[in-house]
């Protein structure tokens, strides 16, 4: 297993319940909310995490988000590792260190496998997780 890195609000942990005709379904867990995020799309995934970086403005982000509607507040709350459970199929640990020209760059450890691999944007993230997932 990877160290932990200082800021434990920058590592999201992955948990996959299901990738059926390559969608993502599970929920993801961070130190910023009490209980795990459920999604049950790619891009509910994708906009649940974005919002959540968001809100805590970690990864400060290189440009400012275009979007429709505003986020709404909510507080921030602590993760308490007891409650943790793996995903179904897998359980990554997500860190994202950057968010430069409207994507993310960071590491995926894939905890099942001990394999950790580097992304430069949201679509080179998803090739990894279908990688590991098909």
């Amino acid at each position: 297993m990877p160290e932990m890195y200082g800021n434990t609000y920058r590592s999201t942990l992955l948990c996959v319940d299901g990738y059926e005709n390559r969608v993502l379904s599970g929920r993801f867990v961070n130190a910023y909310y009490k209980d795990g995020v459920p999604f049950v799309s790619t891009i509910d995934f994708l906009s649940r995490m974005e919002n959540m970086l968001e809100k805590m403005n970690s990864p400060q982000s290189f440009a400012e988000r275009r979007t429709f509607r505003k986020n709404e507040e909510k507080p921030p709350v602590c993760f308490v590792e007891e409650d943790f459970r793996p995903g179904n199929l897998a359980t990554f640990s997500l860190r994202i260190l950057f968010r430069q020209n409207a994507s993310w760059q960071g590491s995926l450890y894939w905890r099942e496998q001990d394999q950790t691999e580097s992304f430069r944007s949201v679509l080179e993230l998803l090739l990894l997780l279908d990688s590991a997932l098909s």
